[in-house]
């Protein structure tokens, strides 16, 4: 490991004596936004059940509200795992939780004694289709194609006769996550299977006429992105005209990818940013839901829920909605109803400033001098909290530090990092960035003269940070929640303004 900064220890020092506000004004400030914490309604922006964990979600909106079937994430221990459940919400701000809905099998000589991914249909006679991974690690081949209808998308019989399996030139032990729809321009169902062929990750395309009998109709696209890796969840829909084929690689980057098409057959292509978060947000599945899109994915826990370990599978549910571009293209956003929702303005200001921070009203002015912080009140549950950065000269690294310490240094922490252009997510102490790698970051390109718009949404221990309606970072912070929190800068002249924190 480098050795810290000597800026870091001169900085330490300021920051022992550098504090601007008085102590009594800061304890009435923090009484009173508890008090206001404790009358608001929570919003459920990152939910996940009592009991369990949301792996891959699989949305199905029904005309009146969004269902998010999911791999129900128990963590049991048992020989038989990932029922499907069930959550519906109108909104994305409240979530009804109906529970298991497709249980797995009861024996360990069944295929589906592991359920997967899928999706769901509804057929022209208003019959609902789910189709489902049978997954058994005691099997060869090990995974298949299984079915299940319903005609209320609670109450599902399973039909093991109509079970398929990879032809030859696919792999039998990896062929998983079907996704259908009905393709008006062909007349057939189409499935999407995620397989391999020739030891490499592919989709393969599956045709129907009855959703019953199915026929291997070629690969549909072969990964591109210079790794052999599987390629997860997939997704096919169009919207306004253009098809988007997504998916997540199961390695190396962990991340949701899209391509573009102008028709169903393809050819996709690959944008020059293809993704919309980083790694702390994976399964990604797109649906629409009253003319807008929406992304549903998962945020994993971490090993011993300690913030300082990986990625586990599974965690918290993820949706963002999606902005498409005159081009196609697509970025990210709050999901417009949280955002509304969440308006109950807490009318914070900072805490603490360092001395070389000049506070103009609500503006705080970043001299470009060492390591500068100002902090804020108390994190509390479920909060929103937005602003702007205006990058004036000089700019280097500068973000939000979470969990902050008597020192004035996170533990979790949003970077910023003009020079090497990305946006980071460390798990590491804010003094140690420099020496540290990033759990998670995306590309992104500052310059001087830049206007930075952010929010933040923190439900408990899921934080995003959406960056100018354009591109999301989701993470883990289990430490963030009932402690301070705070904007820094490390040599980088910028002024932050108009922030505010919202319930």
């Amino acid at each position: 490991m480098k050795k810290k900064s000597i800026f870091f220890i001169i900085s330490l020092a300021l920051l022992m004596v550098g504090c601007k506000n008085n102590n009594n004004d800061t304890a009435k400030d923090e009484n009173n936004i508890e008090k206001n914490y404790n009358i608001i309604e929570e919003v459920s922006v990152y939910p996940t059940p009592d009991d369990g964990f949301v792996g891959d979600p699989m949305p199905y909106f029904d005309g009146e509200k969004m269902n998010i079937f999911f791999l129900y994430d128990q963590r049991l221990g048992t020989q038989g795992y990932h029922p499907w459940a069930r959550y519906t919400t109108t909104d994305f701000c409240k979530y009804e939780f109906l529970g298991e809905v497709i249980p797995y099998g009861n024996d360990i000589k069944e295929q589906d004694i592991a359920l997967g991914t899928g999706s769901v249909i509804k057929d022209k006679n208003g019959l609902f289709h789910a189709f489902y991974t049978g997954h058994n690690d005691t099997y060869s081949p090990k995974e298949a194609i299984m079915h299940a209808t319903s005609t209320d998308l609670q109450n599902w019989d399973k039909h093991e006769e109509d079970t398929f399996y990879a032809d030859e030139e696919y792999s039998s032990d990896d062929f998983r996550d079907p996704y259908v729809f009905y393709n008006e321009n062909d007349e057939k169902y189409w499935m999407l299977v995620t397989t391999r062929k020739n030891n490499m990750g592919v989709i393969a395309l599956y045709k129907s006429v009855d959703l019953i009998q199915w026929e291997n109709e070629k690969v549909l696209f072969e990964n591109d992105m210079g790794s052999d890796s599987n390629l997860e969840c997939p997704t096919l829909i169009e919207w306004n005209g253009y098809w988007y084929l997504t998916f997540s690689d199961q390695w190396p980057d962990r991340m949701f990818h899209y391509r573009i098409a102008k028709s169903a057959e393809g050819p996709f292509e690959k944008p020059e940013v293809d993704y919309l978060d980083g790694n702390g947000f994976y399964a990604g599945r797109m649906e629409k839901m009253d003319n807008k899109m929406y992304l549903i994915g998962w945020n994993g826990t971490k090993d011993g829920h300690q913030d300082g370990n990986n990625y586990n599978w599974g965690g918290n549910l993820v949706s963002h909605q999606i902005i498409q571009g005159d081009n196609g293209l697509l970025s990210t956003m709050p999901i417009q109803s949280i955002n509304e929702k969440m308006n109950h303005n807490m009318n914070v200001t900072s805490l603490y400033n360092s001395e070389t921070i000049f506070k103009e009203d609500r503006t705080l002015h970043f001299s470009g001098k060492d390591y500068e912080v100002a902090s804020y009140p108390k994190i509390d549950g479920s909060t929103k909290i937005t602003g702007k950065i205006k990058l004036n000269d000089n700019t280097n690294i500068f973000g939000f530090a979470f969990n902050l310490g008597d020192n004035k240094f996170g533990t979790l922490n949003f970077v910023f990092n003009k020079p090497e252009g990305y946006i980071g997510f460390f798990n590491k102490r804010t003094d140690t960035i420099n020496s540290e790698e990033a759990q998670s970051k995306v590309n992104y390109t500052l310059n001087d003269g830049d206007e930075i718009e952010f929010t933040i949404l923190i439900d408990n221990t899921v934080a995003t940070l959406y960056v100018n309606n354009e591109i999301a970072l989701t993470a883990r912070m289990y430490s963030a929640n009932k402690k301070e929190w705070g904007f820094f800068c490390e040599n980088s002249n910028v002024t932050l303004q108009d922030i505010e924190v919202y319930k």
